[in-house]
Formats: C-alpha cells, structure tokens, sequence
C-alpha cells in the first residue's frame, strides 16, 4: 500500500475533472472503476476508484482516490492497493508506488490555486 495525501486550494470540480483525465491518459491499461459523491453543509467529498495493470508484478493495482472541499479549500488523499503476488506479506510494491506517482505528478502541478 502506499498513500498520498495534500492540502490545495482550487475549484472543487475543475480539480476532480483534472486528476480524472490526467489518471485516465496516465496509462494505457487505466479504467475507472466507480465512484461516490456526497455533499452536506457545504463540504463535498468525491471518492474515485480506479485500477491498471502493472507490468512490473504482472496483476492489477487499484487506487482509490477521495477529495474533500469546503468552498476553494481542498483534501486530497490517495491509496493504492494490490500489485503483491506474495500471500503471507508484500513484495513488489512498485506497481502501487508507480500508480499513485501519476496522482503525485498530477496534484503538485495543479495551476488551480494550489
């Protein structure tokens, strides 16, 4: 497992659109799984499930992604899951950590008002 988690500031839907496009052209073999929303008192929260396949430990690797926002103030938090063949402990997290490189590359770059 590996995770990420940042404060931004920005416009909550032009952020959620600019990680999901740039996680879905960030790999061939990415597919979007499914997704929630909710929004209570002003705050929002967009959880986004997503998975490729990693070459490096030939299986799939899933990311979920959920960001949280109340008015321009933004939480973004993202955690990979599987990529290891072992069945006792994890080997071979590099799928997972490559993964969430991409949301890394994504949210540090943000022009949004980060």
């Amino acid at each position: 497992m590996a995770k990420y988690e940042k404060h931004l500031t920005g416009d909550f839907d032009a952020f959620l659109d600019y990680l999901f496009d740039g996680i879905m052209n960030g790999s061939a073999s990415a597919s979007y799984e499914d997704g929630s929303e909710w929004t209570a008192n002003g705050v929002r929260v967009a959880v986004r499930v997503f998975e490729r396949f990693s070459w490096s430990g030939s299986n799939r690797v899933s990311m979920n992604v959920t960001l949280a926002g109340s008015g321009n103030q933004l939480f973004l938090s993202a955690i990979t899951s599987g990529g290891s063949q072992a069945v006792f402990w994890k080997l071979n997290t590099i799928g997972e950590e490559s993964f969430l490189d991409k949301v890394i590359e994504l949210a540090e770059s943000y022009g949004g008002g980060v």
